[in-house]
């Protein structure tokens, strides 16, 4: 547990050697060792690449076939027993870590380390994403009705908090990537460490984190590919966009809030 929270502060603080610039209010030349900052901003839209599909797809049919696969059930159950042998405590960590990965990029960018997109661009990736990752989860959970291990409920099947956590880790990968991979990686690492806590804590089975992790990771990769033509016909001619993303607590449930003004 303590390893994660070292991992969240090193996200935030990291800063990659040699990476550091500067603009010339004057003539707005960059000094340094690197290119303008823009160089790294204005990067072209994201292509689509049918093999970034391939580990997301794995993850989502692994979960898919693990609802029918007897072989797949008793790995379920063994992963289950395995965490409850250990360690019987259990903790509310991963309704936190969740959003670490996502908020790290309003952190770091908070902090004068840009990522790729401004504000408004950023947030309408990820609010692309919430959108398409909160609407997938929900389905599956309403039409499956898997029982969770600890019998509390039939939503189970998949894990939205890791579903919400590879959502983040690859927001943060897709805009720090040109900078260092290690942000991604970081973030990544965080993800995971929510989908063990949440079959730590007897809420999801191991096929509904791997279903949640893909979902998550693809929802955002959906997100950048349709970014430039929800841009071009929802925000076209909106270009003063100030806001803030927060999670919310209302003392049952945790969500994302996002508020924007145009």
């Amino acid at each position: 547990m303590n390893k994660i929270f070292v991992l969240f502060l090193f996200l935030s603080v990291l800063k990659v050697h040699g990476q550091s610039a500067f603009i010339d209010s004057t003539n707005s030349k960059v000094h340094g060792q690197n290119a303008s900052i823009d160089s790294i901003i204005n990067k072209k839209p994201t292509e689509f690449k049918y093999k970034s599909l391939l580990i997301p797809s794995i993850l989502i049919g692994y979960g898919v076939i693990g609802q029918e696969s007897r072989t797949l059930k008793d790995i379920d159950n063994s992963t289950k027993n395995e965490f409850r042998e250990h360690d019987d405590k259990k903790t509310n960590i991963d309704d936190f870590s969740q959003y670490s990965p996502f908020l790290s990029v309003y952190a770091l960018n908070a902090m004068g380390i840009q990522g790729k997109h401004n504000f408004k661009d950023r947030t309408i990736v990820l609010g692309t994403a919430y959108l398409i990752m909160g609407g997938s989860v929900n389905i599956l959970k309403k039409t499956t009705k898997v029982t969770r291990p600890d019998g509390s409920s039939s939503t189970s099947f998949p894990s939205g908090h890791t579903a919400t956590a590879f959502m983040g880790a690859e927001f943060l990968y897709q805009e720090y990537k040109d900078i260092s991979v290690w942000y991604g990686v970081a973030g990544y690492v965080v993800a995971a460490g929510t989908g063990l806590f949440r079959m730590h804590n007897e809420k999801h089975w191991l096929t509904d984190v791997a279903t949640g992790a893909g979902i998550g990771i693809l929802s955002t990769k959906i997100a950048y590919w349709l970014h430039p033509l929800i841009k071009k016909t929802i925000f076209k001619d909106k270009e003063k966009t100030a806001g803030i993303v927060m999670p919310f607590y209302n003392g049952r449930e945790y969500g994302l809030g996002l508020t924007l003004r145009f």
